[in-house]
């Protein structure tokens, strides 16, 4: 490794790379960096082996302290693979979270993994710099993929508007991830999956990019989705306009902003409203109404994610019409009013699934408590991932 008094200099009217000529005299240091409103402190770095004095400027004046040259700093050091990968094991064992790892294909290395520490995309991933990829989840309910073919339709969907082209054909996609499921041996959990530009350099185009990557991942999470009615705030974080907000990319930072929002709020989620001010969905999640006269609201896909379990809570919510618990199934325009309005309010996704909303902002959604049609929809969707039909259900090989 080149020392840093190899390196070339920069040419700079800029003061502070003088710095750099002195880095052992502290009366020169305190001439350049001693300003008004500004302190800094000059750490010992190690140059050829020695220690530089270390400089102390006390903030917001033009006091200098100089300190011992005994305070010595660790080098970075140069790790070998095998020492990279005992690393990444020991990191992975000193975290806790509430999310299990089970196994993880990526078409990278061209296989699956069990080991969550090797559960890593490269760098130059054009997902990982340029947010270029799409990704889709389907449950794993007792030891069966939940709407796995509807999930890879959408998956699909999104890769051609990202302009991502798949390097496998559909059925391949599909056995690639039953496979990997199979291999973690989960039986509650999900199976999230990414199709990326693929890794190559870090260009903003995707011109240097080999050829498109398929990752998967089994997560099996340590808490199952809650009954509990929860609170929401409109989203002052703009919406994504339709043409990105269709497709399900992994482009997400104004969605984290979102749930951020609420968070800091004491809620749940942010709802976001549409360009013309109609209510449009959660930063993962759709949401869904009943009115008093028992019809359920939901607002329509066009400038919105289309939920594969928005879309399943549709259909089985007809047999709520039949048995008289509504009165119909509506996909529509809905205002703020009318969702305020509403006696029952719920958020619907695979993550969440059915999830009462008790208030909205300062106002309470109904009588402030979970509604009997949301829990009779989250019954409805349960029964459906357990014993629901073969469209539906996906067995995983033993």
């Amino acid at each position: 490794m080149a020392s840093l008094s190899s390196l070339p200099r920069p040419v700079s009217e800029n003061p502070f790379s003088a710095i750099v000529d002195s880095p052992s005299d502290p009366s020169f240091v305190r001439q350049i960096l001693s300003f008004p409103g500004a302190g800094f402190r000059c750490a010992s770095l190690r140059v050829n082996g020695r220690p530089s004095r270390e400089t102390k400027v006390v903030p917001n004046t033009h006091q200098t302290t100089a300190l011992s040259d005994s305070v010595q700093y660790s080098d970075v050091p140069i790790l070998s693979g095998s020492e990279v990968m005992e690393r990444l094991k020991a990191n992975h064992e000193n975290r806790r979270g509430k999310q299990l790892f089970l196994a993880m294909y990526s078409s990278v290395f061209g296989g699956i993994t069990t080991d969550p520490a090797t559960m890593v995309i490269p760098m130059d991933d054009h997902m990982v710099h340029r947010g270029h990829g799409v990704f889709d989840t389907a449950a794993i309910m007792d030891g069966y993929l939940y709407e796995l073919d509807q999930h890879i339709d959408r998956f699909l969907r999104s890769a051609s508007m990202a302009k991502i082209s798949p390097s496998f054909d559909r059925e391949t996609i599909r056995s690639i991830l039953i496979q990997t499921a199979s291999a973690s041996k989960c039986r509650q959990g999900s199976l999230r999956y990414w199709l990326s530009a693929g890794p190559g350099d870090f260009q903003l185009s995707p011109a240097g990019c080999h050829q498109p990557a398929l990752h998967a991942i089994v997560i099996q999470d340590q808490d199952p989705p809650s009954w509990k009615g929860v609170k929401v705030f409109t989203s002052s974080i703009p919406i994504k306009p339709p043409q990105f907000a269709t497709m399900k990319s992994v482009n997400y930072l104004p969605n984290v902003l979102s749930k951020m929002e609420a968070e800091e709020n004491g809620g749940f989620a942010a709802i976001w409203l549409d360009d013309e001010g109609f209510v449009a969905e959660g930063p993962n999640m759709n949401v869904a109404f009943v009115t008093k006269e028992k019809e359920l609201l939901m607002p329509k896909f066009d400038k919105i994610l289309s939920g594969c379990t928005a879309r399943r809570v549709l259909a089985l919510a007809e047999d709520l019409v039949k048995e008289g618990k509504l009165s119909g199934v509506q996909v529509r325009n809905v205002t703020v009013e009318e969702g305020k309005m509403a006696t029952e309010m719920m958020l619907v996704g695979s993550g969440v699934l059915v999830q009462p909303v008790v208030q909205w902002d300062e106002h309470l959604i109904g009588n402030g408590k979970e509604g009997p049609v949301a829990e009779a929809l989250l019954n409805l969707i349960l029964e459906d991932m357990k014993n629901g039909p073969t469209t539906v259900r996906v067995p995983l090989p033993c």
